[in-house]
Formats: structure tokens, C-alpha cells, sequence
């Protein structure tokens, strides 16, 4: 199925050095959809931890939005 992968590097513009990886896949469950986000290759765990938080809260508005 065509456009159910996104991937894209990520990295802030203050830490150029400290880029990421993330892959958010998307695919059609009924009259929904289920989405999918993998986000890896953290500079250090402090980075992987405030990133999981960042995500969550974005996901979160998604489904109150969406869901």
C-alpha cells in the first residue's frame, strides 16, 4: 500500500550533531487507522527519555483529536 511509511532524520537545530532516526508507519485497521512510531538512535538516554515524552504528549492531542 503505498504512503504508509514515513522516515525521517531528526535533530534539534541548537545540537546538529545529535541526530536521530524516526519511522512512523501507518495502516488501515477497519474504518480506522493504526499508527505506528519508532524513534531510535538517541545521542544518550536523558535524549531517548525526553523524546518519549515529547512523543506521548503529541500522540495523546492525536487521539483526543482523532480518536
Amino acid at each position: 500500500m503505498p504512503n504508509e511509511k514515513l522516515v525521517f532524520t531528526w535533530a534539534w537545530k541548537s545540537t546538529p550533531e545529535r541526530e536521530s532516526l524516526v519511522t512512523v508507519t501507518l495502516k488501515a485497521d477497519g474504518a480506522g487507522t493504526i499508527m505506528t512510531l519508532l524513534h531510535e538512535q538517541f545521542f544518550d538516554a536523558d535524549a531517548r527519555d525526553r523524546h518519549q515524552n515529547g512523543w506521548t504528549g503529541a500522540i495523546d492531542k492525536l487521539e483526543k483529536l482523532f480518536g
